[in-house]
């Protein structure tokens, strides 16, 4: 059975949270994939911000918080982006299991 995906109003940037679960001997090709990949992106129009973070518990776990003001451009185009290419090929290579894909809107910043 298909869930509809509610359209949040483009208002609000969205964030989308990515958790990675890299195979432990993947982690060194994992980050060399992904460099490249948020160096591109920070040239976007639609583009905010990105940050990458680590367990510190589990070296080989990633958290991956893009925010982006378009969620049409990012379903439609940015995920399509030549750049994207090596990353998305080499991902089921890489992960342990399949990546966990959030979407957050902000209610508050300090």
């Amino acid at each position: 059975m298909s869930v509809p995906v509610a359209q949040a109003p483009q208002s609000a940037p969205e964030t989308y949270v990515i958790t990675f679960h890299v195979k432990a001997d993947q982690v060194a090709r994992f980050l060399a994939l992904l460099g490249p990949v948020l160096d591109a992106m920070r040239h976007e129009t639609s583009f905010v911000r990105a940050a990458l973070h680590v367990d510190p518990e589990r070296p080989h776990v990633f958290q991956l918080h893009e925010t982006w003001t378009d969620r049409d451009d990012v379903l439609n185009v940015q995920l399509h982006r030549p750049y994207r290419q090596a990353w998305h090929a080499a991902l089921d290579a890489l992960l342990a299991e399949p990546r966990q894909i959030a979407i957050w809107t902000l209610v508050r910043a300090d």
